[in-house]
């Protein structure tokens, strides 16, 4: 592509600062167009971000956001903005008992997908039944499921004669939480396909990465980056509306502050906040199927406590919690090299939690790390910050496929990107990334330049290049 004539002429307006955008923004600004990437709030990121915090002074991460090694668009995307080296990589995932005890699980010598097996075989948290039974269910999973299956991950685990065990202890905590919903609220196809890239795939895929910045740290070379390629980045920037002139072939976003003309347009926003801006749009005759569309997804919260202590409580850097409201333990301290012991609990795939009183949701989250970490019994908490992101993530039910549109909108010259669209996976910052990744070669199609942009997945690795398949 001629990255000068481009520069010089075709102007990409990108609407919302969240990995979508970003990603789409970096990848467009790399291929020669000239960005505009608009941002409602003071800062980017969306509900990955991070920002200070009044109450205690300290900034903090919306809730801890990790990436792992088969996420090949988010690394991409850290790539292209020179961050890669602040992402802390790490192969072992330590699970706790409520009393101490505890497992580790991580990759060995042996051929995917059997890396895992040994520490899985000697760890205490899961009995003999459990493993076998474990072992039934990943035997299943060798093989693809078919993505218009209809049917939930607890119907699945029932038909697989899954014990109590493997239900709590690994489906509805690791499963279930990381893709942030019940087990009779997930599509099968989402769950295999988080068992097969974190634990078959390869231990690469299964590899767990953590900024080890604040996040909104993490994405500030995309302004720097934007800038020497010709574009710009506008914080506190209200959308209000769009317009199209057919006749010059040109986009008109209408902001609080002024107008943008732009060639192209990017909505990389999620579903709710592009649901409010379809009216603000010209009339389509494919707008009605994408409000349909956009109706028929349904948002999870996530909680996060985040504690700052006058002792260290524990020398891990991030522990798995179990059979507890709380689900995961990321020492802050250790992680980004924080000052005054800062833990953060994060607590998934629960509306009971979120719903409780600030005081009662602390209270509780403090007594259930007592019960892993005895040291906070002794310890003091100096400061406390309760995040409740109600909007975290979309869920992913059976048959949420056909509610995922794609890049390409009703309207001429007009994209969509958000982890909601339509990129084979669930609501991830990978996703996001891939879906942004997707809207910039929607739009070099469009301008006749076509461009690979999306990063390829990692290839299988062992025994799992020859099956599965």
């Amino acid at each position: 592509m001629s990255s000068s004539a481009q520069r010089t002429t075709k102007t990409v307006s990108i609407i919302g600062g969240g990995v979508a955008g970003m990603s789409a923004a970096c990848a467009l600004a790399e291929a020669g167009f000239r960005v505009q990437l608009v941002e409602r709030r003071g800062y980017l990121g969306g509900r990955a971000s991070s920002y200070l915090h009044p109450g205690v002074g300290e900034v903090i991460d919306n809730c801890q956001h990790v990436l792992f090694g088969c996420c090949t668009n988010l690394i991409g995307f850290y790539q292209r903005i020179d961050v890669a080296d602040k992402i802390h990589w790490t192969t072992d995932m330590t699970m706790i008992e409520p009393g101490g005890r505890r497992s580790v699980l991580g990759p060995s010598f042996l051929p995917a997908p059997l890396h895992g097996l040994p520490r899985f075989m000697s760890a205490s948290a899961f009995t003999w039944a459990d493993k076998i039974a474990l072992g039934r269910a990943f035997n299943a999973l060798m093989k693809p499921v078919p993505r218009d299956s209809m049917e939930t991950l607890k119907d699945w685990l029932i038909r697989h004669k899954q014990t109590p065990g493997t239900l709590q202890r690994f489906w509805r905590l690791v499963i279930a939480s990381a893709l942030n919903a019940e087990i009779d609220e997930i599509a099968l196809p989402y769950a295999a396909k988080v068992i097969r890239e974190l634990f078959m795939k390869s231990a690469e895929a299964g590899s767990m990465g953590m900024s080890t910045v604040p996040l909104s740290a993490l994405y500030a070379p995309v302004v720097p980056f934007l800038e020497e390629q010709g574009g710009r980045v506008l914080l506190n920037t209200h959308v209000e509306s769009a317009d199209w002139n057919a006749a010059t072939s040109q986009w008109t976003v209408r902001t609080r502050t002024g107008d943008l003309k732009s060639d192209y347009v990017v909505i990389a926003l999620p579903f709710e906040a592009t649901e409010k801006l379809l009216p603000q749009l010209p009339a389509s005759d494919g707008a009605g199927e994408l409000a349909r569309q956009i109706a028929q997804q349904e948002h999870w919260p996530i909680c996060s406590v985040h504690l700052w202590f006058d002792r260290e409580i524990t020398e891990l850097e991030h522990a798995v919690l179990l059979d507890r409201e709380i689900h995961w333990m990321y020492n802050q301290s250790r992680l980004q090299g924080r000052g005054g012991n800062y833990i953060e609990l994060v607590v998934s795939a629960t509306r009971a939690f979120a719903a409780l009183p600030r005081d009662e949701a602390i209270a509780q989250a403090l007594r259930e790390l007592a019960e892993f970490f005895p040291r906070v019994k002794e310890a003091k908490l100096e400061k406390v910050v309760l995040v409740k992101e109600v909007r975290a993530t979309f869920g992913v039910p059976p048959g949420i496929d056909a509610s995922r549109p794609g890049a390409v909108s009703p309207w001429p010259n007009l994209f969509l990107a958000g982890d909601w669209v339509q990129t084979g996976w669930p609501s991830t910052m990978e996703s996001g990334a891939r879906s942004g990744h997707l809207a910039a070669e929607a739009v070099c199609v469009a301008v006749g330049e076509p461009r690979r942009v999306l990063d390829a997945d990692l290839k299988p690795r062992g025994l799992m290049r020859f099956v599965g398949r």
